[in-house]
């Protein structure tokens, strides 16, 4: 198959649907573009289903979770180490078809992908590690003891902006769990999802262990709500869509693992390497252009740094490489959308008007006529009436902020409704600790730009979720807990 000029070593027939151990097309023939955000091309069609496909992936699902509950930790969890290694040996192919659908730079998708495949590994361990306990008993005739089992079918949801690691961190849980799966991927990314799938495929899950269906997602999510053999929907995604989902599931009391979104304070203390911290922060706030759940969106500079500590970030900001995700050394790529384009610019047009200042982007750069580009932006004089303080961007603009003592800049941060990640630089052990346990987050960056990894419990506070993904904590989300007291 050709993506671009590009030919890849994936079937073209696996570029579609994947029910019950088989590639398949939509039903009614329906098929969806997909679109290079970079120059608004199109870079091939794929099949998208609806109601009917997601049906019988749930019962497709449903009729392989006997069978699938009853195989070991250690068969489940040598199926997902064999999946991790197809997903190594095929990470340019998937890193090349993620760049080319989501924008992302060719190397932050290799990471991407390569942490799914992290991810995987950790989850076939971790299945092994489901202990259940002895209780001692109050009555010497009695014997008690908890028992922990897979919950059942689980419907996995992602967005588009890291299309690989979301579903890895679901689909690698429950399936070491014992928990037979249905993901929907984005519509705007398909291409990576599916060649992903195809490396599951190989690596031998029993069919209806695994379904794949691309679709609209009123229509295929509103099946995996309503049908009651999907007793599990894990979800990343607005915070919005998080709320209707607990609405719509609440009739069932449908189970919900929800990953929403965030509005990340970075706390800048003036114990740093000023320059060193910069070039974290610029790091941190642009990778994937902004366009991250946990991405830094307020920075609160100490007034005693604050002049140089904002020169040194205009100056990274400004060095930049803004081009082709595919090209070598591109440090910034397009935004994934139009809209988010277009979100973008009313943001800075709202701190404009009152009162905010633009040191560095600002506007959609010269020379890019196709695509979905904006400028990495530099901005201060912020206040609270801005939007940008307390809505979530999902953009390349990073707003100056300044603060004088440790209690202040703690409540600044945690005055929000978002508790998803937070971010502290200094040098100082005792600042640290206060902030650590202060900032009202369940992710905490200490010095570090890119917290999440494999064996680290990822989720959020307050309006920003329900739950955690990878880590210990991770696994227990797909089982449930029973207790068994026996009388002798």
């Amino acid at each position: 198959m050709l993506v671009a000029g590009h030919a890849l070593a994936t079937p073209a027939e696996r570029f579609g649907l994947y029910v019950g151990g088989q590639w398949c097309q939509a039903a009614d023939g329906r098929r969806i573009e997909v679109i290079n955000p970079a120059n608004e091309e199109v870079l091939a069609s794929v099949p998208y289903g609806g109601q009917a496909e997601a049906r019988r992936a749930l019962e497709a699902a449903a009729a392989a979770g006997p069978g699938w509950r009853e195989l070991t930790a250690y068969d489940r969890g040598a199926l997902l180490r064999r999946a991790g290694e197809l997903t190594r040996e095929r990470c340019d192919e998937i890193a090349l078809l993620m760049s080319l659908e989501e924008g992302k730079t060719l190397a932050g998708a290799r990471a991407e992908v390569l942490q799914a495949a992290a991810t995987l590994d950790w989850f076939a361990e971790e299945g092994k590690r489901v202990y259940g306990r002895i209780v001692p008993p109050s009555v010497g005739s009695k014997r008690l003891w908890v028992l922990h089992q897979p919950i059942g079918v689980v419907a996995a949801v992602t967005p588009w902006n890291f299309p690989i690691a979301l579903q890895s961190r679901k689909l690698g849980a429950a399936l070491a769990a014992g928990c037979t799966t249905v993901s929907r991927p984005a519509s705007g990314t398909p291409l990576c999802t599916m060649a992903w799938f195809s490396c599951l495929h190989e690596a031998g899950f029993p069919p209806g262990v695994i379904n794949l269906v691309a679709g609209p997602p009123d229509t295929v999510v509103g099946e995996f709500i309503d049908h009651p053999v999907c007793r599990k929907i894990s979800f990343t995604g607005s915070t919005a869509v998080g709320k209707e989902l607990l609405q719509r599931c609440a009739p069932q009391l449908k189970k919900l693992e929800l990953e929403l979104g965030g509005h990340a304070p970075v706390l800048v203390f003036p114990d740093v390497d000023v320059a060193a911290a910069a070039k974290e922060c610029v790091v941190g706030k642009f990778r994937n252009m902004g366009q991250v759940c946990i991405s830094p969106t307020r920075f609160y500079v100490h007034r005693s740094i604050r002049e140089e500590f904002t020169a040194a970030v205009v100056a990274a900001v400004q060095q930049l490489k803004l081009g082709d995700p595919l090209t070598p050394g591109c440090e910034a790529g397009p935004l994934f959308e139009r809209r988010n384009v277009e979100s973008v610019e009313r943001f800075v047009a709202d701190a404009v008007a009152k009162g905010a200042r633009v040191l560095a982007g600002g506007r959609r750069p010269p020379g890019f006529d196709r695509g979905y580009w904006y400028e990495p932006t530099v901005l201060d004089q912020i206040d609270r009436t801005m939007r940008l303080t307390c809505e979530e961007v999902f953009g390349p603009i990073l707003p100056l902020l300044t603060f004088d003592t440790v209690d202040e800049v703690l409540a600044a941060a945690n005055d929000t409704t978002y508790g998803l990640a937070a971010y502290v630089l200094t040098r100082d052990l005792s600042t640290a600790i206060r902030c650590a346990e202060g900032l009202e987050y369940g992710i905490i960056g200490l010095n570090d730009p890119v917290p999440a990894t494999p064996q680290m419990p990822f989720g959020g506070m307050k309006e920003s979720g329900l739950g955690r993904e990878m880590g210990a904590e991770g696994i227990y989300e797909y089982l449930e807990t029973k207790m068994v007291s026996v009388g002798l």
